[in-house]
């Protein structure tokens, strides 16, 4: 009896969500598609459990898919490379606006306006570089977010 009151109760909140928006709070992926209630925090742990244990919101974002807004920028092992070898020459160039290393990088990520893309990413020096001790992922991951 008591599976049959908890099936009822999980079917009873996955119907009742059917007209909400994909949640903010939990991103995007397969959970917020399925239970798509976010009234009370027990359902925002169900979408954000789901999201993270299947592997479909990283799927999700690359594909644009499953509510997801497909990345403008995807790094590549090429890009990491260039980053990693290239961090001093990239710092400076990024401080300046221009130079061979951005443009370099701005291919190795398929960016159409390049001087656009070295505009971002001057202006955004200090997000970038937040630390004076920035890993290449760091970088990266801040470039993606500020060009992207």
């Amino acid at each position: 009896m008591k599976k049959i009151l908890v099936s009822a109760a999980v079917a009873l909140l996955m119907s009742t969500g059917a007209y909400a928006a994909v949640n903010n709070q939990t991103g995007c992926g397969l959970g917020s598609q399925i239970i798509k209630d976010d009234s009370s925090a027990v359902l925002l742990a169900l979408q954000a459990t789901t999201n993270g244990t299947s592997g479909n919101q990283t799927f999700g974002v690359t594909s644009g898919t499953s509510g997801c807004t497909k990345v403008k920028l995807v790094m590549n092992e090429r890009a990491e490379e260039f980053v990693a070898s290239n961090m001093d020459q990239l710092a400076k160039e990024i401080a300046m606006g221009h130079g061979e290393s951005i443009d370099t990088l701005a291919e190795l990520l398929q960016v159409e306006d390049k001087a656009t893309f070295a505009s971002a990413l001057q202006t955004n020096y200090n997000s970038i570089y937040a630390t004076d001790k920035a890993k290449m992922a760091d970088v990266l991951d801040n470039i993606a977010v500020v060009a992207g």
